[in-house]
């Protein structure tokens, strides 16, 4: 019987099963995802077909994924740590104080969910705490990511009314990370009408604490679901080609063509375009630079092959 995975323990998943019920599982014996190890081959999101075997229900299939967003996982260098499955768009919630959000965390998503065909949309929380300095910063941070491409909206999931948001997430599965203490379980709450445990900023080191134990997914009252992750601290790039890195920035995939060579990677090469408007004030420096982080950092950079 086919199921839809809404939760996830550890060794149990939550399923809801096209007979309308839900049905808590295990894994019959051992799953391998695109011959990658991962530490947790079924996730939120995917669609799986589940069996009795008179005292416990089993999920022995695990149906072909329309996408994913993978990170490395933090304790196992060898080995990845899939978000979710079979999103329509990725929400990052980003906040500038209690915590700070950095651009190299920001950056990071963008190019995972790029490189696993995931449209992201940035949500920019926390607006009634800025100050001036910190407002002035999200205006610019924000016509940075909008000049690329990327949707963004601002707002203050404790004050604002949600119904734009609403409808930004309507009809879609939508999955929604961030840092720990950014506000995702606040406005989860507030969109679905019900309790999710939230809990206060650290003062000592203006981090979040982890209130999401387990992915699970939640139903919108007015269709679609969320898929609410547990809060992450960093987000190392899996499963992609460092040559290949640049074509996951939108801006420098627009000015490739521009390049003295089509295999330029905007390093040091001659008459390369992206180097050009970079020194012409084209494109932003802290991206060019959490970049050129990204593409020395070779811990950061799983290769498949």
């Amino acid at each position: 019987m086919k199921a839809l995975v809404i939760k996830s323990t550890g060794s149990w998943y939550d399923v809801e099963a096209e007979d309308g019920n839900l049905y808590r599982c295990r894994i019959k014996g051992k799953f391998r995802v695109d011959n990658i190890k991962s530490t947790n081959p079924i996730v939120v999101g995917d669609y799986v077909n589940i069996v009795s075997d008179s005292q416990n229900w089993m999920i022995n299939e695990l149906f072909e994924r329309k996408n994913k967003i993978v990170r490395k996982s933090v304790n196992l260098s060898k080995q990845t740590h899939i978000i979710a499955a079979n999103i329509d768009q990725a929400i990052l919630m980003v906040t500038l104080k209690s915590p700070h959000t950095s651009t190299g965390f920001i950056d990071r998503f963008l190019v995972s969910a790029q490189a696993f065909g995931v449209d992201v949309i940035l949500f920019f929380n926390k607006l009634d705490i800025y100050d001036d300095i910190t407002k002035a910063k999200h205006d610019d941070l924000k016509d940075i990511y909008s000049n690329i491409g990327y949707k963004c909206i601002s707002f203050s999931a404790l004050n604002d009314d949600l119904k734009k948001i609403s409808d930004i997430l309507k009809g879609k599965n939508n999955l929604i990370s961030g840092h720990s203490g950014v506000g995702k379980s606040t406005l989860i709450n507030q969109l679905i009408g019900s309790e999710i445990p939230t809990n206060e900023i650290s003062k000592t080191h203006d981090q979040g604490q982890h209130t999401t134990t387990f992915s699970h997914l939640y139903k919108l009252q007015n269709g679609g679901a969320i898929i609410d992750t547990p809060g992450i601290k960093g987000f190392g790039l899996v499963e992609l080609e460092s040559n290949n890195l640049c074509d996951y920035f939108p801006e420098f995939l627009r000015l490739k063509p521009k390049c003295k060579f089509n295999n330029c990677i905007h390093v040091n090469e001659p008459n390369c375009n992206v180097l050009k408007s970079l020194d012409n004030g084209l494109i932003s420096s802290h991206r060019y630079s959490n970049y050129l982080s990204m593409l020395e950092n070779e811990e950061n950079i799983y290769r498949s092959s």
